[in-house]
């Protein structure tokens, strides 16, 4: 069986360390912030970037574009192993499309080669999930293309249950209406929101109060987990330590869900959803 990476986009929201750890190649988006850009995971920390929003700071994202997909795989592909890339949902970008492209031109260049661009359809720890799967099936001696069809088979199950804090940032994005951002912000109403089947960010409830929120992100969790085993579940927050923190503690005490992965969402995602999201991501039957 022909060598193979795996590789993905920053927008994982998974650690550096882990990311490292498991030898994992990842393409970087940007985004500008006062004046200055900066590669999302590489740039400024979780408070500082949020600190920054909170204070006023617009910040604005591009994605990865052909050429600098083609830059990240060429080496790979020069060394003689092949790729596995699972990418950021085409719903919320055009990076999947920029990878795909690059692919396309590395297998006409190096005719030996196979790179396998996957459009996962999911954000940021969900985006994580789904490759934290295909890692577990990689240490097992699964094969590039075994990986591939487990991770097209089941994107779609992978759930994104999402709170948010401060409707602006959604509103500035184009993810819910004026009327609906302002009404909100009045009675303190706090947007339900998932990823729907084709990538995109869907505002599916509202609820008033933020612990209500939160317990609402568990209780559809229950009714969409089915019978799927979720021995990991991930959290991502955006400065919002404590809030996770008491997720978890749901996901523990209803569920028994032995390990939980928290982590800071990224940059790039966090620019789109401002301070305070909160976002569960598990296994079931449908998003």
């Amino acid at each position: 069986m022909k060598e193979f990476v795996i590789t993905t986009d920053s927008t994982v929201d998974l650690s550096k360390e882990f990311l490292e750890e498991k030898d994992i190649t990842v393409l970087s988006l940007s985004y500008i912030l006062d004046g200055v850009t900066y590669r999302d995971m590489d740039g400024l920390s979780g408070k500082e970037f949020f600190d920054k929003l909170r204070n006023g700071s617009l910040p604005t994202t591009s994605q990865v574009n052909p050429e600098e997909a083609h830059a990240v795989f060429e080496p790979i592909v020069k060394s003689g192993k092949d790729i596995l890339h699972i990418g950021f949902s085409s719903g919320l970008s055009g990076t999947y499309n920029s990878c795909r492209i690059a692919a396309e031109e590395l297998m006409e260049e190096y005719p030996d080669s196979k790179l396998v661009v996957i459009d996962s359809l999911c954000a940021s720890m969900g985006e994580g999930l789904l490759l934290y799967k295909a890692i577990e099936l990689k240490e097992q001696g699964k094969s590039l293309e075994e990986i591939a069809e487990w991770v097209e088979e089941n994107k779609l199950h992978i759930c994104h249950n999402v709170t948010v804090d401060d409707l602006f940032h959604l509103h500035r994005g184009g993810r819910v209406s004026k009327a609906t951002a302002v009404l909100g912000t009045v009675v303190k109403i706090k947007p339900i929101i998932h990823m729907n089947n084709e990538g995109k960010l869907i505002v599916i409830g509202k609820e008033r109060g933020r612990k209500r929120s939160i317990i609402s992100l568990v209780d559809r969790m229950e009714k969409q987990m089915g019978d799927y085993d979720n021995n990991v579940c991930m959290i991502t927050h955006g400065d919002c330590e404590e809030d996770a923190l008491y997720l978890k503690s749901l996901l523990e005490e209803r569920f028994g869900v032995k390990k939980v992965i928290i982590h800071s969402i990224g940059s790039v995602i966090g620019s789109h959803t401002g301070p305070g999201v909160l976002a569960v991501f598990f296994m079931g039957h449908e998003r």
